[in-house]
C-alpha cells in the first residue's frame, strides 16, 4: 500500500483529523482528537504506527516477522510498526487501519462518544 492510500483511508473514516503535533515529518491521525495512527514520512520503507489488541500485536509480529514490528518510539505492549509499502496485503493494512481505529473509540468517553456518533 502507498502512503497516499494509507493517508486517504485513515482521513475516509468519521471523525478522523491530520496534523503534525511533534514535527513537520510526522504525520498523525486522530480521531476526536485520540491518537490512532501516525507515520514517519521521512521513514523508508513507509510504515505507519497502528495500536493493537496486545493479544494479537504478538500473534502479528510471528506471523509477518520483519513487516510488523514493536511499535517504533511508542509502547510496545500496544503499538506496532507496520511497514505499508513491504508487500503486506493492503487488506490487512485496512483491516489493521481499522482495529486501530475501533480501539479507540471503543475508550471514548460517553460525552465524546455522542458527539463522534453525531458526526
Amino acid at each position: 500500500m502507498h502512503i497516499e492510500d494509507f493517508r486517504n483511508y485513515c482521513l475516509a473514516k468519521k471523525g478522523v483529523t491530520e496534523s503534525f503535533p511533534f514535527d513537520e515529518h510526522t504525520l498523525v491521525f486522530k480521531v476526536m482528537g485520540k491518537m490512532f495512527a501516525l507515520s514517519g514520512l521521512e521513514r523508508l520503507p513507509a510504515q505507519a504506527n497502528l495500536k493493537c489488541d496486545p493479544d494479537r500485536s504478538v500473534e502479528l509480529r510471528a506471523q509477518y516477522d520483519g513487516l510488523i514490528l514493536p511499535g517504533y518510539h511508542m509502547s510496545k505492549l500496544h503499538w506496532n510498526t507496520v511497514l505499508i509499502d513491504s508487500g503486506l496485503p493492503p487488506s490487512l493494512i485496512t483491516e489493521l487501519i481499522d482495529h486501530s481505529y475501533d480501539l479507540v473509540v471503543a475508550k471514548f468517553s460517553k460525552k465524546l462518544r455522542l458527539a463522534w456518533e453525531s458526526l
